[in-house]
């Protein structure tokens, strides 16, 4: 795999700022409140990780160590101020939904994070690739976190109302609400939730790597007889 598409893979699964690092979690438990909200966020973000990276990296060798950091904030700040307008502009609904998480783009520490440990060391196209890799998992953990929360505090997936609610008037049975997916302890329990499935997926497919590594090099796991093992001709020797 070229470095372009490792960076975009390290940033969706291997180091997932959410489910892996557990970064940005101020606005992941604050805006997930709908599958909506996870897309606005998580896109807006992702704009601000690209483009900000790319011009970091752009004056890698121009910004003075000794101002890296305010020079790095100011970068950033631009594009989250474009950010803010676009949509304000455009979306007004989404920009009233996600309020004040918008400015706050400016101190994710995801951003800065990225700008710090990649963008200020590297090339400008693998920098691209950071930003888009870690936006992408950024965003797709976003949506994922709302999809559980929408679905089951209030039946609905995008706003549209999938599960036909329960009729207290009239009686008919139906869906009803667990209204706590929908409050600040429902997304302390979906992210719980979904950072162990991720795991245990990431878990099941190394040891599954490694078991073809196995195969493929004839092992037969059988390490007390095996003459090639390491740990094997160490026991023959004593």
């Amino acid at each position: 795999m070229n470095e372009c598409g490792e960076r975009l893979k390290n940033g969706l699964i291997d180091e997932n700022p959410i489910f892996v690092l557990m970064l940005g979690m101020c606005p992941t438990l604050a805006v997930t409140t709908s599958a909506t909200n996870g897309i606005g966020m998580g896109l807006s973000t992702t704009f601000v990780l690209v483009m900000s990276n790319m011009l970091i990296s752009m004056l890698r060798k121009i910004i003075p160590d000794s101002v890296r950091m305010p020079a790095f904030i100011v970068v950033v700040a631009s594009f989250v101020t474009i950010v803010d307008f676009m949509m304000e502009g455009f979306t007004p609904g989404l920009y009233d939904s996600l309020g004040i998480y918008i400015p706050l783009i400016v101190v994710n520490c995801i951003i800065l994070g990225r700008a710090e440990s990649y963008a200020s060391k590297n090339k400008v196209l693998p920098s691209i690739f950071d930003g888009l890799g870690m936006g992408l998992g950024f965003t797709v953990a976003l949506i994922a976190i709302g999809m559980v929360r929408e679905i089951l505090g209030a039946g609905q997936i995008f706003g549209y109302q999938i599960l036909p609610l329960a009729d207290e008037a009239t009686g008919a049975a139906g869906y009803t609400p667990i209204t706590i997916f929908i409050l600040a302890p429902g997304a302390f329990l979906v992210l719980a939730f979904l950072a162990a499935i991720q795991n245990k997926v990431k878990i099941n497919m190394e040891k599954k790597g490694k078991d073809a590594s196995k195969i493929q090099s004839g092992c037969g796991a059988d390490c007390a007889t095996c003459g090639g093992c390491p740990s094997a001709a160490g026991k023959d020797k004593e």
